[in-house]
Order: C-alpha cells, then sequence, then structure tokens
C-alpha cells in the first residue's frame, strides 16, 4: 500500500502526485550529465577524433539514401548482426543480441536478472551504469574496491561472491575509468567462482590486445559486451552481445521491437567492411596513447596509469583546478576527482589527434 498515493487529494500538483508515485531512490538520483562541448576539442568521452575520409562518406551517403524511412527497420538486424560476426570473427557455437548502444544491453540483462533478492557484483571503481541499473532493477548491489594499484582484487572479489551468490558480475576488460587491463588469472577465478552471469565488457578491445571472447565455450556463465562507439561509430548507437545460445534467447524476449533503426543498419556494415581504415584508426591512437603517456609522466606532481585504452588516466596535483584551466582553454576532459576514493585527483583524458594532443599538453598547468 502507498500511504502517501492514498492521502493525495483532488487538486494535487504535479510534484505532489510525482512524489506519491516515483521511488524514492530515483527521486534522490542526479540525472547523467553530458557536457555541451560547442567549439571545444574533446578529450572527454573516449570517441574516436577522426572524420571519414570522403570516400568512406560517400558510401555511407549512398547506404543512407537508400533507407526506406517510412518503414519499420529489421527487428532482427540480421544482416547488420552478419557483418559483426565477419569484422570481429565471433565463434559460430555462440549467438549475438544488439542493443542501442551497449547501455541499453546493461539494461536489459540487468532487467532479465533482477528476481527478487538477486544481487550484483563488480568492482569498484568502474563503468558508474553498472550500479546504476542494479538501481534502476531494484537488485542488490556490492561493490567490490580494487586494489590500491587498480588490480582486481580476487580475493575480495571471490568473498563477495560466496556472501552475495550475485546473478550477474560485471568486469570491465579494460577497466574504465582506471584503463588496466585485469590480469587473466583473477578473471578466470570470478568466472570460476560466480554462480551466475559474467558479463566481460569488452568496449575498448581494439586497443587492448586482448579478449574473452575465444574463451566462450570454456566459461557457460560468460558473456562478451562490446561497443562499436570507440573504433569510429558512437553516432550510431551500437552495441552487441555475444554469450551461449540459451543467454541470448532469453535476452532477446526482453529486447525492444525495432530497438536498431534503420540508418544503423544501414550504415554500420558499410563502416565495418573499412578493415583497413577502423585497424589504422586504432593504430594511431596507440601511437599517440603512448606519446600521451610519455608526456604527462614527465610533468613534476603527475602520476599517469598503465592504460590499454584510448584514454590515459593521471593523476595531478589538483584536478579540479587544472579541468577548470583546460575548459577555459577550449578543452574538455573528464575530472574524476571525487568519484571514488581511489580517483582522488585524476583527470580521464581521451586520446585525440596528434593536434588536439599536442592543444593539450600546451595548455596543461606548469
Amino acid at each position: 500500500m502507498n500511504r502517501r498515493l492514498d492521502a493525495l487529494t483532488p487538486g494535487a500538483t504535479a510534484a505532489e502526485i510525482v512524489g506519491a508515485t516515483v521511488r524514492p531512490e530515483i527521486q534522490a538520483l542526479t540525472k547523467y550529465a553530458v557536457a555541451k562541448a560547442p567549439g571545444m576539442i574533446k578529450l572527454d568521452a573516449m570517441e574516436s577524433p577522426f572524420p571519414l575520409p570522403e570516400s568512406v562518406r560517400a558510401k555511407v551517403a549512398a547506404a543512407a539514401a537508400g533507407v526506406p524511412v517510412n518503414r519499420y527497420p529489421d527487428g532482427g538486424a540480421d544482416a547488420l548482426k552478419s557483418a559483426l560476426v565477419r569484422a570481429f570473427e565471433i565463434p559460430a557455437t555462440a549467438n549475438v543480441i544488439l542493443g542501442n548502444g551497449s547501455d541499453e544491453l546493461i539494461q536489459l540483462i540487468t532487467m532479465s536478472l533482477a528476481r527478487p533478492g538477486a544481487a550484483m557484483v563488480a568492482p569498484e571503481p568502474s563503468f558508474e551504469m553498472y550500479r546504476m541499473n542494479a538501481l534502476f532493477a531494484g537488485m542488490r548491489y556490492a561493490g567490490v574496491t580494487l586494489r590500491g594499484d587498480f588490480a582486481l582484487d580476487a580475493d575480495a572479489m571471490e568473498a563477495a561472491i560466496v556472501r552475495e551468490r550475485p546473478a550477474l558480475v560485471y568486469l570491465a576488460y579494460p577497466n574504465n575509468p582506471t584503463g588496466n587491463l585485469f590480469a587473466t588469472a583473477a578473471m578466470e577465478r570470478v568466472l570460476r567462482a560466480a554462480p551466475g552471469l559474467v558479463v566481460v565488457d569488452e568496449a575498448y578491445h581494439v586497443f587492448a590486445d586482448a579478449s574473452f571472447l575465444p574463451r566462450l565455450s570454456e566459461f557457460p556463465n560468460l558473456l562478451v559486451l562490446r561497443t562499436v562507439s570507440k573504433i569510429g561509430m558512437a553516432g550510431l548507437r551500437l552495441g552487441y552481445a555475444v554469450a551461449a545460445p540459451e543467454w541470448i534467447a532469453e535476452f532477446d524476449k526482453v529486447r525492444q521491437p525495432y530497438n536498431l533503426n534503420a540508418m544503423t543498419q544501414a550504415i554500420a556494415p558499410v563502416l565495418l567492411s573499412e578493415r583497413d581504415l577502423l585497424a589504422g584508426w586504432a593504430a594511431k591512437l596507440k601511437v599517440e596513447r603512448a606519446r600521451l603517456e610519455a608526456e604527462l609522466a614527465g610533468m613534476r606532481g603527475v602520476t599517469v596509469f598503465p592504460t590499454r585504452t584510448n584514454f590515459v588516466l593521471a593523476r595531478v596535483p589538483d584536478a579540479p583546478g587544472w579541468f577548470e584551466a583546460l575548459r577555459g582553454a577550449g578543452i574538455l576532459v573528464k575530472n574524476r576527482h571525487g568519484v571514488h576514493p581511489l580517483l582522488e585527483h585524476c583527470l580521464r583524458i581521451t586520446v585525440g589527434t596528434p593536434d588536439e594532443n599536442d592543444a593539450l599538453l600546451a595548455a596543461l598547468p606548469r
């Protein structure tokens, strides 16, 4: 019984009705903020900094021109699934589900496993949407703090798994916002200890040179989650999950029909076929990542943490001050100070083009 709803009187205001009906834990939240950055150098969201070459833009335009926008898209997105299977050598024994970004897949996976009393376990600090989706779905959440060097604490993870018996574990591989790749042995311990599903989130796999995708057949409780947002297609909002057919069949029941728009289904296969272009972009970013790490590490008072992503996490003398100084210079990065004690005075910096990285380095306080 909702006593607040019963107490409403005729003529109640919208605020009063909202207060009586919306879950208290939702009312207590702050909306996820996406920074506006018109005219700025954007180094805050791990996007690819490279525009499409004109020849590829023409192919994209031709594909988009042929889309019948008066019709619903293919509900199964079968052609796009086939393109992803070819591009990323997805095992034939596994099945694939697509989402409007990997965010949608995190939401529907969490919702599917949120039985009454079910728990989620995830390391912290990590991608904050794991914890948020546990709250949205009414799932009990148990965060496990990383070690001081951001390594996965396998002992603590196993203890949490024994205590919570989670239906769902999330492991970002590499981890965001720390950038590091957890030790394979620690990942294996979690996979073997977990009674439920373990989602290995490989959003940055093209920069990591490591993946659990080839090991799906070893672990029946493994799902590999990915996105194309980091490799030059953030605007298409396309994520995909790969797991045993039994998992995908259940999650597909929760997926909204027509969740992938027709433009994404038409354009993504065109870009996925440009393998040399995508590989070249990733290679360039790895070179720039190494340069950025070296330059930052040479600055007084700056600690740079190992990264296998397209961003660099650095602890600086005054993260809020440096963030504002960079914003004043027209450069947007992500201030992680205050998010978690392990991220004290940390900035997360997306690797940009050589010119963008030069501008960043020139604008940093000395």
